[in-house]
């Protein structure tokens, strides 16, 4: 598991390059019918997040900056793995580079 940080408000945490602060959706703790899921059940993270905060971008070859490809408020499509944890309190954010994100989740 990636190293964990820890700050007391999530405007402390500004991206470099191209960065990208996600937090995850939390998965349902509670039925369609009323029942609820156990934390146990629940334990695999949603794919799904919401961006909140974007690094300017990296440097091509010919040293050219290229952008990030989300910005905040977008909805992402993340891998089942990587990203450094960081904790704000009880909330848990993710820092993943922009390459790795899957996908933009349109509505």
């Amino acid at each position: 598991m990636a190293a964990q940080a820890t700050f007391k408000s999530i405007k402390a945490v500004v991206p470099l390059l191209d960065r990208v602060l996600v937090q995850r959706f939390k998965p349902e703790t509670k039925t369609a019918s009323g029942i609820f899921i156990p934390s146990t059940a629940a334990s695999t993270p949603l794919p799904e997040a919401t961006v909140i905060a974007t690094g300017p971008g990296a440097p091509n070859k010919e040293g050219t900056l290229v952008p990030t490809q989300v910005k905040a408020g977008d909805r992402v499509l993340l891998p089942g793995w990587g990203g450094n944890s960081i904790k704000v309190g009880e909330e848990e954010y993710f820092l993943f580079k922009d390459q790795d994100i899957l996908a933009k989740i349109q509505e």
